[in-house]
C-alpha cells in the first residue's frame, strides 16, 4: 500500500491533480502548540481535544482516524511523508514518525521536502503552499528515503520534544543525517522560544519589535512576522496568541 501523509487540508486539496498514485492521510495538527502530554495515545488525544477546545468526538473525528489510518497499514506499506522544512511541519512530522517507529510492519518511509525551491526562495520554509503541480511532482521524484536509524531518530526527536528536553534536542539535531535538513535551524529556532531566566522568546521579541516600528495593526504584524520569521510555520492562530500578549 502506497501512501501520502499530507500536511494540512490546503496540499491535500491540490495533490489530486498530481495524479500521483497512493491512498492520502491528511495531518491537521499543529503540535508545535500547545499540551502534548500523555503517557500513552488515548491519553495523547484527550490533552490535544482539551487544548483546542473542542469534544473529544470532533477531535478523533478530524483527527485521529487519520492517524491510525498510518496505525493500521498492512505489511509492505510506503509511507510517503510531504512535510516543509519549518518548525511547525517538523514537529508533526516527528510526531508520525513516532508512530510509523512503532508499527510491527514491514515498510519503507519516504520525505517529500520543498526540493524545487532554494533558499533564497521566499517560499522557502513552507512552500507545498504556491506549489504547482509539475513543482509537486518534481519533489516526489526527488523524495529522500529513510533509513531505519532515520526512523528511529525521528522517533528520538520526537520524544525529547514532547518531553520539553531542549538540550536533548540540541545534542540530537547536531547529528542530522541527510533526511532531515536544516534540523539545526529548525531546533534553534525551537529553543530560542524559551531562553532562560524568564526572559522573552525569539517570537515575542520580534514582534515586539514589529508593533514598535512598522505598525500595531495584526494583518502587517503577521505578513512581517512571516517575512522575518517563516522558519516557524506559525499560522495565524500562533502569531495571534503572541501578538496578544505583546499588545497586553
Amino acid at each position: 500500500m502506497n501512501y501520502h501523509i499530507l500536511n494540512g487540508d490546503s496540499l491535500a486539496y491540490s495533490f489530486p491533480e498530481t495524479k500521483i498514485d497512493g491512498s492520502i492521510i491528511v495531518i491537521r495538527e499543529a503540535l508545535i502548540d500547545g499540551d502534548v502530554s500523555g503517557d500513552h495515545l488515548p491519553a495523547f488525544w484527550q490533552s490535544r481535544a482539551n487544548h483546542l477546545g473542542v469534544p473529544e468526538t470532533e477531535y478523533r473525528s478530524k483527527v485521529v482516524t487519520e492517524f491510525e489510518k498510518i496505525m493500521h497499514a498492512p505489511d509492505d506499506s510506503t509511507f510517503n511523508c510531504w512535510f516543509e522544512y519549518d518548525l511547525f511541519c517538523q514537529v508533526n512530522m516527528w510526531f508520525v514518525l513516532s508512530i510509523i517507529y512503532d508499527l510491527p510492519i514491514t515498510k519503507k518511509v519516504f520525505a517529500v521536502y520543498t526540493t524545487h525551491l532554494d533558499k533564497t526562495d521566499t517560499h522557502f520554509w513552507n512552500g507545498f503552499g504556491p506549489a504547482n503541480t509539475e513543482a509537486l511532482k518534481l519533489c516526489y521524484a526527488n523524495r529522500i528515503a529513510f533509513s531505519e536509524e532515520d526512523i528511529h531518530f525521528g522517533n528520538e526527536l520526537w520524544t525529547a520534544y514532547k518531553n520539553g528536553h531542549l538540550e536533548k534536542l540540541k545534542d540530537l539535531s547536531e547529528h542530522p543525517s541527510t533526511a532531515f535538513p536544516y534540523l539545526q535551524e529548525v531546533v534553534q529556532a525551537h529553543v530560542d522560544r524559551f531562553p532562560p531566566g524568564g526572559t522573552k522568546g525569539r517570537p515575542e521579541r520580534v514582534i515586539e519589535d514589529i508593533t514598535k516600528n512598522i505598525s500595531t495593526e495584526f494583518h502587517e504584524v503577521f505578513k512581517e512576522f512571516w517575512k522575518r520569521e517563516s522558519i516557524y510555520g506559525f499560522g495565524d492562530t500562533q502569531v495571534k496568541q503572541i501578538y496578544d500578549k505583546v499588545m497586553q
